[in-house]
């Protein structure tokens, strides 16, 4: 695991832990932010801005997401990391739906934030929203991304601009939701998987699963999270780690007391938003194994990838 300190890249043997042995994720740099109206100096504008992003990533994937539902593909270019994290970090090879650096022409995502701040400290993550004008690095919080996403670009930017996953009247209900399941489910899994203790271990496997118990008594009685009628914030969080979950996360990270597939609602939840269109074209199970599987050594040090599970994505789920 590698980071860079005063911009220099140094390597680290295992993931960040504290001295319980419990995986502590690094609170992201850049949090500058587009506005409609310019008035943060970074206005929102079409081909201005570039996203970083891997497919493996749940936390890139949801700014793809908001990109497609959003409808702008035209207005927001994007490079895609190859799904192997190597020693060196995230890196581009243009392989396997990965892409070249289209706006730098970098060989490692790490060089992006060398360029954006010489002196960088912190982890080289992904998604990256770099403004071209300016060379800059505008955010790497996918949180505000995705509202940026949403909110800011606006008609004659936005293709789909009546699709509003942060609509008045659920903001409050999708935001509760949203920060429960972040650091007991979508952070949850990272903390069982990278955990360096029995005791740590232990406590984010049964917040893992105390979140789904809670997601499944909430989707027996309506079809999404926050609304019966309509798609929030909450459900594009959640959907990055359910997808990933059956396939990665049971095995590879050992959050295996249950699976998705046996509940009795979740695995239609997550069919139906896999096939809300504009959704499905950005997930890539492929990369997202091959991710998981090949670059955590200290994990799975065979890096072998499995070929399941059989879990049907386009299957009709009954939801709507």
């Amino acid at each position: 695991m590698g980071m860079l300190i005063d911009g220099v890249w140094t390597l680290e043997n295992h993931f960040p832990t504290n001295d319980g042995g419990e995986f502590r994720r690094k609170a992201t740099t850049f949090r500058d932010r587009i506005t409609a109206d310019g008035s943060s100096g970074f206005p929102a504008e079409s081909g201005r801005y570039h996203l970083y992003v891997s497919y493996a990533c749940p936390w890139a994937h949801r700014t793809l997401i908001l990109r497609s539902l959003r409808g702008l593909e035209d207005v927001i270019s994007v490079s895609v990391v190859d799904a192997f994290m190597t020693a060196d970090g995230w890196h581009f090879e243009g392989r396997n739906g990965s892409t070249e650096d289209h706006v730098l022409g970098k060989r490692f995502l790490r060089e992006v934030y060398q360029q954006a701040k010489p002196d960088f400290t912190g982890r080289v993550t992904v998604p990256v929203l770099y403004d071209k004008q300016t060379g800059r690095i505008v955010n790497n919080e996918s949180t505000e991304i995705i509202r940026m996403l949403n909110e800011e670009f606006g008609p004659g930017l936005a293709k789909n601009p009546e699709v509003d996953l942060y609509p008045e009247g659920l903001r409050e209900t999708s935001d509760a939701l949203r920060d429960q399941i972040y650091n007991r489910f979508n952070n949850g899994v990272y903390r069982a998987g990278f955990a360096r203790s029995q005791e740590a271990y232990e406590r984010a496997v049964t917040d893992v699963f105390d979140v789904l118990d809670e997601l499944e008594a909430i989707l027996a009685e309506q079809r999404y999270l926050a609304s019966d009628t309509r798609m929030t914030e909450a459900d594009i969080c959640a959907f990055g780690t359910l997808v990933r979950f059956d396939p990665v996360y049971v095995g590879h990270f050992k959050c295996n007391l249950r699976r998705i597939a046996d509940y009795e609602h979740l695995p239609n939840y997550l069919r139906d938003l896999y096939q809300t269109p504009g959704i499905a074209k950005t997930v890539r199970l492929d990369q997202i194994k091959e991710h998981y599987y090949r670059s955590h050594e200290s994990v799975n040090p065979s890096r072998i990838v499995p070929l399941g599970p059989d879990f049907e994505l386009a299957a009709p789920h009954g939801r709507g």
